[in-house]
C-alpha cells in the first residue's frame, strides 16, 4: 500500500511538473490556433496551469485584433478565462469540457462597411473538432457597435449575465442572456437556441427564442415618454427572424401635448437580424377608446445613423378627441367625436424631438362631433341657426356666457378632408365642414399648440343673406339676396376663421 502511495504521488508530481513545463508550449499552442483560426493578432496575458482534482487552466488579457484591419481596436477580448477538465479528459476525443468561465468579454463591432473586420472562424474539417464545450458563462460581458465618425458616441449593450449550452460543431448552440438596452433605456431577458453556424451563409443560421423587455425608459427618445414593457417570441433565419409580442406602455406621451395615456400594442415583424431593419406586418395598438392599425418598416438611415419609420396607418373606428389628446396641447381636446382615419406616418431620423420630426400626411372624416371650447361650439351653433334663417335665436345663442344654465344647442359637425403635418402644424388643403343649414369647404393651417387658426373658404347657407343676417339690418339687405344666391336658393359668402383656441375669430373674407 506504500509502495502504491508513493508511487501516486510520484505521478502527481511528474503530471504537475510536465504540466508546468508544458504551459509556454500551450500557450503558444493557443496564441497559433487562434490566430490561424480567426486570421487574427492575438495577445495573451498569463496562462497557468495547475492540477487539483483534475487539470485547471486559467488565462488573463486575451484579445483577437483583425489582421485585415489592424488600427483597428481588437473585436475581441477577454480580462480573464478558466475552465477544469478531468486527468484522463485530455486522452479522449473529443475532449469535453464542462464549463469555460470567461469575466470581462468585450466584443466590438466596426461600423458598417467595415465589418469584415470582425475575426470569421476559417473552415475546419469535422474531424478535427475534437473539443466540445458544455456550457460557457459570461459575466460583465459588453457588446458595442462603433460609430464610423470618432466624435460620435459608440452603441453599448451591458450583458449582465450571459450562458451558452451544448457549445459545439454543427449544433444549435442555447443561450440565457440578460443585458441593459440603451435605447430606449431598459432591461432585456431572454433565452432560445443559437445555430448550428453556417458559415457559407452566415444570413441563415437559425435563431429562436423569448424575450421580455421591461422598465424602458422611452424618454431616452428625445420627444416621446413612458414606461415600457414587452413579452414576446422569436424564430427564423438570422436575416428573417419572425417575431410576434405586444407591449404595454400605461404612462405615454409626447412632447407637444404632455398628456400621458395608457397604449397597448400587439404586434408581428420581421427582422434582420444581421441590421436591425423591421418590418410590421402589422401592429395593432389600443389608447383611451381608439384602435390603430399599422403596417411599414423601421429601417437604418441614409445617413447610417439610427433607423427611419415609415408606416401605414389606418383607424375604422376612433375617437377624434383621443387623437387630439395624445398629439395636441390643449386640455380639453378642443374637438370630440366619431373618427375614421388614414395616414402616412414618416418619422425621419435626426437630432430633433419626435414631434418635430414627424411627418403625417392622409385623409379624415370626423361625424357627429362638437366643439369642447364653449366659445367655438357657441359660434358653430349660431352659424347653424343663422344658416337655417333662425336669426333670433341665435341672436339669444350669441349673448350666452360659459357661466350661464341656459344650455347650448350643440349642433352635430361633421368635418372631412385631406391633411398633411410637418413642423408641429397641420395644414388643410381640403377641408369640408358641415353642420345642420351650412356646408363650409375652407383650406388652412392649425398648430398642435392650439395659437393658431388660419383658415379660409366659402359657406353655402340654405337661407337667403337676409335671413341670415335677420332684424331690420336683414330687411335692408333683402335686394341682395339675389347675389349671394347660388341657383336662386340660399347663400355663398366668403369666409374666415382665425386666432388663437381661447379667442377664435370668425367674419366674412370679401
Amino acid at each position: 500500500m506504500l509502495i502504491l502511495i508513493a508511487i501516486a504521488i510520484a505521478l502527481v508530481v511528474a503530471i504537475n511538473y510536465a504540466l508546468h513545463r508544458a504551459a509556454p508550449m500551450l500557450r503558444s499552442k493557443i496564441i497559433q490556433s487562434l490566430s490561424t483560426r480567426f486570421d487574427s493578432q492575438v495577445q495573451l496575458g498569463e496562462l497557468n496551469i495547475w492540477i487539483a482534482h483534475g487539470i485547471n487552466v486559467e488565462g488573463k488579457n486575451l484579445s483577437l485584433r483583425s489582421n485585415r484591419y489592424p488600427s483597428l481596436p481588437p473585436q475581441i477580448s477577454v480580462g480573464q478565462f478558466s475552465f477544469h477538465i478531468g486527468l484522463m479528459a485530455i486522452f479522449q476525443r473529443p475532449i469535453h469540457v464542462r464549463l469555460i468561465e470567461l469575466h470581462g468579454l468585450v466584443v466590438k463591432i466596426p461600423p458598417k462597411g467595415e465589418r469584415a473586420a470582425m475575426p470569421k472562424a476559417k473552415p475546419t474539417h469535422p474531424g478535427k473538432i475534437d473539443i466540445v464545450i458544455n456550457r460557457i458563462v459570461c459575466d460583465d460581458t459588453l457588446l458595442t457597435l462603433l460609430k464610423r465618425e470618432p466624435n460620435k458616441t459608440a452603441l453599448q449593450f451591458k450583458i449582465h449575465a450571459l450562458t451558452l449550452r451544448r457549445v459545439g460543431s454543427g449544433k444549435p448552440m442555447h443561450f440565457d442572456a440578460q443585458l441593459v438596452n440603451p435605447k430606449p433605456l431598459g432591461d432585456i431577458a431572454t433565452h432560445g437556441s443559437f445555430g448550428p453556424w453556417n458559415a457559407d451563409h452566415p444570413h441563415a443560421t437559425p435563431i429562436d427564442g423569448v424575450y421580455s423587455f421591461t422598465n424602458a425608459d422611452l424618454s431616452t427618445t428625445k420627444g416621446i415618454a413612458g414606461t415600457l414593457s414587452s413579452k414576446g417570441k422569436f424564430s427564423g433565419p438570422l436575416d428573417t427572424i419572425t417575431v410576434d409580442g405586444e407591449t404595454d406602455t400605461p404612462n405615454f406621451s409626447v412632447d407637444v401635448s404632455g398628456h400621458p395615456v395608457a397604449l397597448h400594442t400587439d404586434f408581428h415583424a420581421i427582422v434582420n437580424g444581421t441590421n436591425g431593419n423591421t418590418y410590421l406586418q402589422p401592429v395593432n395598438a389600443h389608447f383611451l377608446n381608439t384602435d390603430v392599425t399599422a403596417v411599414g418598416s423601421v429601417v437604418r438611415g441614409s445617413d447610417g445613423h439610427g433607423h427611419d419609420i415609415s408606416l401605414d396607418v389606418t383607424i375604422d373606428q376612433g375617437r377624434i378627441e383621443d387623437l387630439l389628446e395624445i398629439g395636441a396641447n390643449t386640455e380639453p381636446p378642443v374637438l370630440k367625436g366619431a373618427v375614421q382615419l388614414h395616414t402616412k406616418f414618416d418619422l425621419p431620423t435626426g437630432p430633433q424631438s419626435v414631434s418635430r420630426r414627424l411627418r403625417l400626411r392622409g385623409t379624415f372624416d370626423v361625424n357627429q362631433a362638437s366643439f369642447t371650447n364653449f366659445q367655438i361650439q357657441k359660434k358653430v351653433d349660431e352659424l347653424s341657426l343663422r344658416s337655417r334663417g333662425k336669426s333670433d335665436q341665435a341672436k339669444e345663442v350669441s349673448q350666452e356666457k360659459p357661466s350661464s344654465t341656459v344650455q347650448l344647442p350643440n349642433v352635430p359637425v361633421s368635418l372631412k378632408g385631406t391633411f398633411a403635418m410637418a413642423n408641429q402644424k397641420i395644414r388643410l388643403p381640403q377641408l369640408q365642414f358641415t353642420v345642420p343649414g351650412a356646408q363650409i369647404a375652407l383650406h388652412g393651417v392649425y398648430t398642435l399648440d392650439g395659437k393658431q387658426f388660419d383658415f379660409a373658404g366659402h359657406a353655402r347657407l340654405q337661407a337667403h343673406i337676409s335671413s341670415v343676417v335677420g332684424g331690420w339690418k336683414g330687411k335692408l339687405l333683402t335686394p341682395l339676396d339675389p347675389f349671394f344666391a347660388k341657383n336662386g336658393h340660399g347663400t355663398v359668402v366668403p369666409i374666415k376663421i382665425t386666432g388663437t383656441k381661447s379667442n377664435p375669430q370668425f367674419g366674412l373674407n370679401f
